[in-house]
């Protein structure tokens, strides 16, 4: 399976941003399957076993830092590269989500003319840019 065959769940609670990302990824070769809610990412990540997991951070009930964290205290989900998309910008937002157990950040909105080569990234490399974390 190359990065793009790969599937992607998309986890926004707000329809435009989960339009756009999943329209942006199915454009690019992507299978994409969508939730809105902390629960239906549960749902589907059992069902689907998706090969990446785009979190946004602000869910209504359980948010997405909170999921994170339960899904890698899990064994069978410790390896599920989940990244946090989210409109949360501020100083020390990246490092949460990372501290969470994101596997890395992305901001919104999303530029729609890097989001899919970002994502595949994530998928062949575990980050947005190879030479992140390079010693």
């Amino acid at each position: 399976m190359t990065a793009v065959d790969a599937r992607i769940l998309i986890v926004d609670d707000s329809p435009t941003n989960l339009k756009l990302a999943a329209e942006v990824l199915a454009l690019s070769g992507f299978t994409v399957s969508t939730a809105t809610t902390a629960e239906e990412a549960l749902a589907a990540i059992e069902t689907l076993t998706p090969a990446l997991v785009l979190m946004d951070i602000g869910l209504p009930g359980m948010d997405g830092l909170t999921l994170t964290r339960r899904l890698k205290s899990s064994p069978r989900y410790r390896g599920l590269r989940i990244v946090a998309v989210t409109a949360f910008a501020m100083r020390g937002d990246a490092q949460k989500a990372r501290d969470a157990g994101c596997d890395g950040y992305i901001t919104k909105p999303i530029d729609t003319r890097t989001f899919a080569a970002q994502v595949t990234a994530y998928l062949e490399h575990g980050r947005a840019d190879p030479s992140e974390g390079a010693t």
